[in-house]
This record gives C-alpha cells, structure tokens and sequence, in this order.
C-alpha cells in the first residue's frame, strides 16, 4: 500500500522559557536562559538548588478549580499545552470525523509529585491507609491522553509511550506511522513532565546527574562546554498535531512543516550511560534518514540530545561525525536543553516543536552558555553557539535518547506540494 504523507498542522508549548509556542520561540531565538532557583520546596540540604521551572502559570487560569485538584501537574501541563495547540490548528471536531481521530502522549515518569505526597502523608500518619481516591487515577501515565480525548471526544487510538528521556519522540513515531499507515487521520502528540521535586531532584541528585553549579545556575546547561557537569532539570509539555495532507487540505489547514522519518534503537550498553562510541546514536540517525529516503546531505539542521553531561554529549557529537562524514561540517547542530534545561519525557516534544520552528522559519536556535572550548569535540562542528544562525533549513532531525539506553529521532521537512 502507498504510505500516507503527514503533516503538522497545530503546535502548543508550556515550556521555562516561554508558556505559548510563539513565546517559546521567542525565547529560543533569543537565548533565554529557563534555569533559577528552585521555589517549589526548600533546598537547603539538597545538592542542587536550582532547576528550569515554569513561570507564571496557574493551572486555574486554564482548568476549571474543582477539575485541576484532581490532575497531577503533569497530566494540566499537557491539557494546557494541548488546548493551545487544537486552538492553533483550527480543528472543529463538529466537522471532523473523531473516530479517526487520536492521542499518543509521552511521559518518562508521570504522576511524580502526586505519588510523593500521598506517600509522605501515609508515612506520617498512624498507619491507616487514608489514601485519596484520585491518587492511581492521578499518577498513571496513561491518563493524560486520556484525558485529552475525554476533553474533546476524540476516539481514535489512545495510548502513552514510556521510554525516559525518549517518550515524547517515541509517541511522534508512533502517531505518524498510524496515520501513514491510515489507521487515523490526526493524532494529537507530545508529553509532559513535572519532576521538580524533592523526589526527582534528589533522585537525580543521587545519580549525580545534575549540574551543581548553584552560584550561577542561568549558565549551569552548558552542552558541548569543556566545563560541563550534569543536566538542569525542566518542566513542562509540548503538544505536536499530525494530520493526513489531503485531510489537512480539505479543511484548508495551515500547514508548519512534513514530518517524514522517524527511527528507534537501543544502546544496549548501560542502564544510564551512553554508549561511549555512540553507536546507538549513529544507529537511529541512520534509520530515520533510511526511513525518511534521505541522506545525510539532505539534513541542515539537528537539535542534538546534547544535555549537557560529561559523556553524553560526546557519544552524540562522536555518533553524528561518524553517520554524516564531510556532510556533518555542513551543518548546523544546537541543544536547546542549554536554554530549557532537560524536560525527559517531554524532551523530546519541546524539541520537535523547536525543530519544526527553525525550519518553518529557517533560524537556528542557539547553545547558549559557550565558554571554553573543549578537544573532545571536532572543532569543524557547528554547535550554533550563543547566537541563532539564519540559514536556508530544507530538513532538519530531532535527537532524544533516554536512560535504558531508548533512542529516538525524527525528521522534519518543508512542505511542498
């Protein structure tokens, strides 16, 4: 059968940097830094005390009291971003048929805060499992598309994707096959995270996975810096709305980009660590490229995984040198991570939409927080840094790699007819 072409058609962003997708580019191209002290909880005995964290937002601006008590703020995070997408895409479900219509949503951990608190006040109590009745409706991931769908009676396929860092990507592929495949004909994608938290912060704390660079923490995501020590944690949620093209013109839809290759593997390496050669890395590249028909002289643009750890970014930078050859000095490579800090699992859809922006807009975002060179990278690179770049972006790819050793890559090009 002839695979269906797939376009994207309403973007919705809830991110450190900005609470709308246009302000959330506003703050890419400008290099705005998310990260601040954290106001969550008190730190004083945490080693990092510092986190990308969302300003301004109240979920009772958006949903209803009543109805936001009983939602993880993970699961707001991606009815926020979501409403603004469907808004933003123009989609009148009176005329759609939503039986065809879907929602595949990631998330690394989900309910995180919610579990937290129905455990400490179990532990502090006298034993008597006084737990409330929203409490596994509240944490399981699975619940935020299904809200979604509850929210505007969308009965097409309906399920999360969990692969750490990587499940925002994952659920992109799996959304745009199903639709190329024919199976829906729109599938609102994306994921959400919320673990700023004594929990996720001490967590990854323990892990020594997060920068402790509490004296100046706007610069401490420094992807591809000499002087780089861990990731700054983020929050937030991206929404990306695939639709079928002759669907989508049909309804005369406003079209930002194609999405036309998607590709997974694994590491099967370490539980956290990357594969030191990057073999993963150049793994998944290669097979959205495959998938897409490309090649790697195709590709302008990639917003790198790049979270600014000290073995990461140079299994990415190592992976990218090896798949692209002389093509790799071509292009333009950027983390947005320097800027967002890490979302996990809504990583991978902040940085879609980050994706899909530079190549409606042909601007590079930057990697802000450049300050000394380092000799594990290939000087010939480049990393976009501390400045966006104008350029002509006729393809660009998304990288999202999670703890597992899950990969994930999509490729994003300009529509035409």
């Amino acid at each position: 059968m002839e695979l269906k072409r797939v376009v994207v058609t309403g973007l919705g962003a809830l991110t450190p940097i900005g609470n709308t997708a246009p302000e959330f580019w506003d703050g890419l191209i400008n290099g705005v830094s998310g990260a601040g002290p954290i106001t969550g909880f008190d730190t004083e005995k945490f080693k990092t005390k510092f986190a990308c964290e969302l300003k301004n937002f109240n979920p009772e601006d958006h949903l209803d009291k009543k109805e936001a008590r009983k939602l993880d703020p993970f699961v707001q995070y991606a009815l926020v971003s979501t409403a603004e997408a469907v808004k933003d895409g123009g989609y009148d479900w009176e005329k759609i048929d939503t039986n065809r219509v879907g929602v595949i949503w990631g998330s690394g951990i989900g309910g995180f805060k919610t579990f937290q608190e129905e455990m400490k006040n179990f532990f502090l109590g006298d034993g008597t499992p006084r737990i409330n009745p929203f409490f596994i409706p509240k944490v399981i991931i699975d619940i935020a598309p299904g809200h979604i769908s509850m929210k505007y009676g969308l009965r097409g396929p309906n399920f999360s994707t969990v692969s750490a860092c990587a499940s925002a990507t994952n659920a992109m592929i799996d959304a745009f096959n199903y639709i190329r495949l024919d199976i829906a004909d729109i599938i609102i994608s994306g994921g959400s995270e919320a673990i700023i938290n004594e929990a996720g912060i001490g967590g990854f704390n323990a892990m020594h996975a997060l920068s402790t660079r509490n004296d100046d923490p706007k610069t401490a995501s420094r992807p591809f810096d000499k002087d780089r020590e861990g990731f700054v944690a983020g929050e937030g949620a991206g929404t990306i709305i695939l639709e079928e093209l002759e669907h989508a013109k049909a309804r005369g839809a406003k079209i930002y980009a194609e999405i036309v290759g998607g590709g997974m593997s694994a590491d099967a390496n370490h539980i956290t660590a990357p594969h030191p050669q990057g073999l993963g890395a150049k793994l998944v590249m290669a097979n959205a490229l495959r998938d897409a028909k490309m090649t790697t002289a195709d590709i302008d643009y990639i917003n790198v995984h790049g979270t600014s750890t000290p073995l990461g970014d140079v299994s990415e930078s190592r992976a990218i040198v090896d798949l692209f050859g002389e093509d790799a000095y071509k292009l333009n490579i950027s983390s947005t991570k320097s800027m967002t800090g890490h979302l996990l699992g809504a990583a991978g859809a902040i940085e879609a939409i980050a994706t899909i922006l530079a190549v409606k807009n042909d601007i590079v975002p930057p990697t802000i927080n450049h300050f000394t060179d380092d000799p594990e990278f290939d000087p010939k690179l480049n990393f976009t840094f501390n400045k966006a770049q104008k350029r002509t972006i006729r393809a660009a790819q998304s990288n999202t790699f999670g703890f597992g050793g899950h990969n994930a890559s999509v490729i994003f090009k300009k529509y035409e007819e």
